[in-house]
């Protein structure tokens, strides 16, 4: 058997994607996300200019020996680009191998080592008390964990909370990078009464967590996991950016709230100092920018010999072949702590059709061969790509925020 096509297909039906599709001199295919939010493009001409063409001819059932050609051969190691490009080849390649053996992918990875994949929902509001509707709302669709982000006030607007309540929040929200203006102070001074709120109505039992977005320096870091201690939260996220890994060996001193990092991560050694440290305790990374199923299994791995859990990132600008991917690897993976996430829209589940299903706050993995999600090429032609930006936040005094 050999490869004998590779093309890429890019579409919008709500956020951008790029997709690889694979084919086989005997038919059959797969496919593998490629999107890169806000640099999808690169990773376009990455694919079709220097690794489609030294995919043609090869065995797809070399999934191991493809991997490090790729990662090897490119000299150029490592970085979001390249690692999401060998994350759709890998993914694809993977599905293509389940569906040869006639077995839903979790079966080929291992099997099951869970019946479900507990998730999380994501409930904003402008202020606390919007925020807690929102809550009240995933309650009632039967989550049982709930990330909870609120406004703040004298902040006009805050990155991870919907423009509009009861609206569903996206980030990528313009062209260009929107500039936002952002007071650590009044951030650090208002977290702990949205969560006195939340426990005060919900009680203890819910999972609660909260998503930082990089914004602290890590004593101001260490100072929020300590003042929410009380609430006791299931993670606190991304509280510092993880270029200074030693940085959360300074906030592990000081706070007992469990800390999970990785979403901006693409390799293993991203993570490798975090892990045997016992810094964190949830891994955020993901099969599209962590070099695809492959590597992600050495991470976990890793992870599992120091009581690090998973804990996948999945937001809507990855696709549901990323989510499907990411459901049979949490069925699988000993180690699995919790899944993000955000439902993508209709027209998405439109062009990727799928058999993964959400009920009662969890995932139910499918049973077709492969990873279950396919792409509707012809559906995907309606929705063209639309360049959209994440925005940055720039201080009071107009310093763009840059820790």
């Amino acid at each position: 058997m050999k490869i004998e096509q590779a093309y890429t297909i890019v579409t919008s039906p709500g956020r951008n994607f790029v997709t690889l599709k694979i084919v086989t001199d005997q038919g059959e295919y797969g496919i593998g996300d490629a999107t890169l939010n806000g640099r999808e493009m690169a990773v376009v001409a990455y694919l079709e200019e220097h690794v489609i063409p030294m995919l043609i001819g090869r065995d797809p059932q070399r999934i191991e020996d493809i991997w490090h050609y790729l990662y090897r051969g490119a000299y150029w190691r490592r970085g979001p680009v390249t690692m999401s490009a060998i994350a759709a080849v890998d993914m694809a390649l993977w599905d293509i191998k389940a569906k040869l053996a006639g077995m839903p992918l979790y079966q080929l990875l291992g099997g099951k080592s869970r019946d479900r994949v507990m998730v999380y929902g994501h409930a904003t509001g402008r202020d606390i008390d919007a925020c807690l509707e929102e809550v009240a709302r995933h309650v009632d669709e039967g989550y049982k964990a709930v990330r909870v982000q609120a406004g703040v006030p004298g902040i006009a607007t805050i990155y991870g909370v919907a423009k509009k309540d009861g609206e569903p929040y996206e980030p990528a929200d313009a062209d260009l990078p929107a500039e936002h203006v952002w007071s650590t102070s009044k951030y650090l001074n208002h977290v702990p009464k949205l969560f006195a709120a939340v426990r005060e109505r919900f009680g203890d039992d819910l999972h609660v967590l909260h998503d930082v977005h990089h914004r602290l320096t890590p004593i101001e870091a260490a100072r929020l996991g300590k003042e929410v201690e009380p609430y006791h939260l299931f993670w606190l996220e991304d509280c510092v950016p993880a270029e200074n890994q030693e940085a959360f060996g300074l906030i592990r001193q000081h706070t007992t709230t469990p800390l999970a990092v990785g979403e901006v991560f693409n390799s293993l050694y991203d993570a490798k100092a975090l892990i045997e440290n016992q810094w964190i305790d949830y891994i955020r990374a993901t099969l599209t920018h962590a070099g695809g199923i492959t590597h992600m299994r050495r991470i976990a791995d890793l992870a599992g010999l120091y009581h690090v859990r998973t804990g996948f990132h999945g937001p809507t600008d990855l696709s549901p072949v990323c989510l499907g991917a990411a459901i049979h690897f949490d069925t699988w993976v000993p180690n699995f702590g919790i899944q993000e996430y955000m439902p993508h829209t209709s027209a998405t589940d439109e062009v990727f059709p799928h058999d993964y299903r959400f009920e009662d706050g969890h995932f139910i993995v499918g049973e077709k061969p492969g990873h279950g999600v396919d792409i509707d090429e012809q559906l995907a032609k309606q929705y063209p790509y639309k360049r959209a930006s994440l925005p940055v936040n720039r201080l009071e005094d107009g310093t763009l925020w840059h820790w």
